[in-house]
């Protein structure tokens, strides 16, 4: 408890030094942005696959849908900007998206989708896996596909008054997992994949983002993945997976960091360390559950089991709101208002904020 009250007393600390910029008493920020841009997967998705039998089920989003929003939404709150929107939504899976038809947003900046990779175009979710993601039929527009579409609406350059969310690399881990289980490849080859997509999406900041005019750009790295149910029912089923997943994490993350070094213009935000933390000390987070899932995930009542298809009325019986996970992977709403205050604390220590 206090370690918590001794982290709540410097994040104020923070907040009243970082921001004020119009003089005593004001707390708005000290940065003014014009506008927010997203790029990503499914933990900064704000609806790109809210159509058709997801959206009529009340889903669209991968947490518990309609009891709060995702670290990306409250971040635009916080700067005072609009509700971000999904540049592109449909799905074309064989179920699922049947009938649907993908649409572009103009005016809308947020291009992070559920199974976006960083680089290449087919992730979890996408038709060409075959099988139940046939069904689902996600877009999975990669990172560096999201941002030529930006380029492409903006005319090729930022102005540098936006700030730019980068968060990816969860999708290459399960890609590259995949293969490892389904002898592909070997564990050594997996771990070497998961550092080239970190260099290659750290080139695509450098290069596309900044090298264009973006002035500032937080890039987040990959949470804990081998410790969440997904990670547990791995290694339940197969020993040593979650030793596995963990080393396709950290060598991106390790890679990432390392190639985003010394760049004024990139604030990196070290989620894993932060989220390690958060499985060890829960009560200190205010976390009730760090291990179960949310939302119910059986058949009848979650036909994808998936938190895109979850809302209040497809949770386990007795669930509170200071759950984790919503499903095997994905937050709740209360572990993403976690991680925009941990976005937001690091871009107060950066003057950002």
């Amino acid at each position: 408890m206090r370690q918590y009250k001794l982290a709540s007393a410097l994040l104020m600390a923070l907040v009243l030094v970082g921001c004020g910029g119009g003089g005593a008493g004001d707390q708005s920020p000290k940065v003014k942005y014009t506008s927010q841009v997203a790029f990503g997967d499914s933990l900064s998705d704000v609806g790109s696959y809210k159509v058709g039998t997801i959206a009529a089920a009340g889903g669209g989003q991968y947490t518990i849908n309609g009891t709060g929003k995702n670290w990306t939404e409250l971040m635009a709150a916080q700067l005072g900007l609009a509700a971000p929107c999904a540049y592109q939504t449909g799905l074309n899976g064989t179920i699922f998206g049947s009938g649907v038809v993908a649409a572009t947003h103009l005016g809308c900046t947020s291009y992070a989708q559920g199974g976006s990779r960083v680089t290449n175009p087919v992730g979890p979710g996408h038709v060409a896996l075959g099988g139940a993601d046939a069904m689902l039929g996600q877009l999975t527009v990669p990172i560096t596909t999201q941002i030529d579409n930006h380029l492409a609406v903006v005319g090729g350059s930022f102005t540098g008054s936006e700030i730019v969310y980068v968060m990816a690399g969860a999708n290459d881990v399960f890609m590259q997992l995949g293969m490892v289980g389904a002898a592909a490849i070997t564990p050594t080859t997996a771990a070497t994949n998961m550092a080239t997509a970190a260099t290659e999406l750290a080139g695509y900041v450098n290069t596309k983002l900044i090298a264009n005019g973006a002035k500032r750009v937080v890039v987040i790295n990959i949470p804990d993945v081998s410790n969440t149910p997904f990670g547990n029912e791995k290694e339940t089923a197969a020993p040593g997976s979650r030793v596995l997943i963990d080393t396709l994490v950290t060598s991106f993350n390790n890679q990432l960091k390392t190639s985003l070094v010394g760049n004024a213009n990139v604030l990196f935000v070290d989620v894993y360390t932060v989220n390690r933390d958060q499985l060890s000390n829960p009560a200190i987070y205010g976390l009730t559950n760090v291990s179960s899932p949310a939302c119910d995930l059986a058949a009848t009542s979650n036909p994808i089991a998936s938190s895109l298809m979850c809302n209040a009325s497809n949770l386990i019986p007795g669930v509170v709101d200071h759950y984790m996970f919503a499903d095997k992977v994905h937050p709740t709403p209360y572990t993403h208002l976690l991680l925009a205050r941990l976005v937001s604390k690091d871009m107060i220590i950066k003057g950002w904020l």
